[in-house]
């Protein structure tokens, strides 16, 4: 697991851009490092309604990454709580059970892909 906290990550001009006047500037929440080799399995744009949370599970061949869009998350990652808001990114990797819940008072959106070593893992609910 690895957590980057947007609001301590500098905006810098992205790579297109001319360095001294950039007409786009970018936060890097993760490296080609951080992330696996392999097929992205979905992205998704997805929605935690106030007092809910997901069901804990786990995947065995695949890594998520989660932004959170606004508001404010609990990640429960191997029985370790994170609390994470707008701008923060959680990667988890295979085998890590994990489960998300939302107690801000407003719902939260948080986009979510899934990258796989293509050896045909399942999701795994615990």
């Amino acid at each position: 697991m690895q957590i980057a906290r947007g609001s301590q990550i500098k905006f810098i001009p992205a790579s297109h851009e001319k360095p001294d006047d950039p007409g786009v500037l970018k936060r890097v929440l993760a490296t080609q490092e951080d992330l696996f080799r392999g097929q992205v399995m979905m992205v998704n744009w997805s929605l935690l309604p106030d007092g809910k949370s997901f069901e804990p599970h786990y995947h065995e061949d695949m890594q998520e990454v989660f932004v959170i869009l606004n508001g404010a998350v609990t990640m429960t990652v191997d029985d370790q709580s994170h609390e994470l808001s707008h701008g923060d990114a959680i990667l988890i990797d295979p085998h890590e059970i994990h489960r998300m819940s939302n107690q801000c008072g407003e719902p939260v959106e948080y986009i979510v892909f899934g990258i796989s070593r293509e050896q045909g893992g399942k999701t795994i609910v615990v």
